[in-house]
């Protein structure tokens, strides 16, 4: 059985420019997105629900891969004003009978797994400070490349879109206003408080979402995909 949990939460801008989706299709299968809209502004909030439709709904049908490269094609274009909106994404497909979720991603966004015992992070950050990281650079500087994008969206091809796939019976979709603004250990304890109930983890995620020492506090949004036998 396939059950899911969807929450987001309005940061401290004027809107949300979060979205997340979760379709099922006849078969039980599912399809599941997380957007996470790069600034605000009416434009970005207004297209961000319509990306999270598309990419689950596509998802579910021809895979997470399929979803994200359809949702970045409404916006690949910067249109006629020059100010299409742009995201960051993570889709994922949960079918009953398989044994792996596969996700795919571009940006920031991610996907976590709970086995029961431990929280997993199955995707890297596509920013500049992850890579630095990964090259050898001091944390003190790679930290402060961590909101530069390497890729979004709007410019997502095959060759920049990542997969994974998930054996976890638990799967987590996040934003950044979610992972980047509270503690992991803190993420950890919620999950294992509340992993037998989706919807009441995607709930507690988004409200542990704190602010920075500045006082902001960034759209969080999460979905959450349990697979019980």
């Amino acid at each position: 059985m396939i059950r899911t949990g969807i929450a987001t939460r309005e940061g401290t801008a004027a809107d949300n420019a979060d979205a997340a989706k979760v379709y099922v299709l006849f078969d039980g299968t599912v399809g599941a997105a997380v957007i996470d809209g790069i600034g605000h502004g009416p434009h970005t909030s207004r297209t961000a629900p319509l990306l999270a439709e598309t990419a689950a709904r596509i998802s579910a049908r021809r895979g997470p891969l399929a979803g994200l490269l359809t949702a970045s094609e409404l916006i690949a274009d910067e249109g006629a004003d020059g100010e299409e909106a742009d995201a960051v994404a993570v889709t994922a497909r949960v079918r009953p009978d398989d044994e792996v979720a596969v996700v795919n991603w571009t940006g920031d966004a991610r996907a976590y797994g709970w086995d029961g015992t431990r929280l997993e992070l199955y995707t890297d950050d596509h920013t500049v400070g992850a890579q630095l990281r990964a090259n050898g650079v001091s944390l003190e500087i790679a930290r402060e490349h961590d909101n530069w994008l390497r890729t979004s969206l709007a410019r997502a091809s095959i060759g920049t879109v990542y997969t994974a796939g998930v054996l976890d019976q638990l799967l987590i979709l996040t934003s950044d206003g979610v992972h980047d603004q509270m503690p992991l250990d803190d993420m950890v304890a919620l999950v294992r408080e509340h992993a037998q109930d989706p919807q009441s983890l995607a709930d507690a995620l988004v409200a542990a979402a704190r602010p920075d020492q500045d006082g902001y506090r960034d759209d969080a949004t999460v979905v959450v995909i349990s697979r019980t036998a």
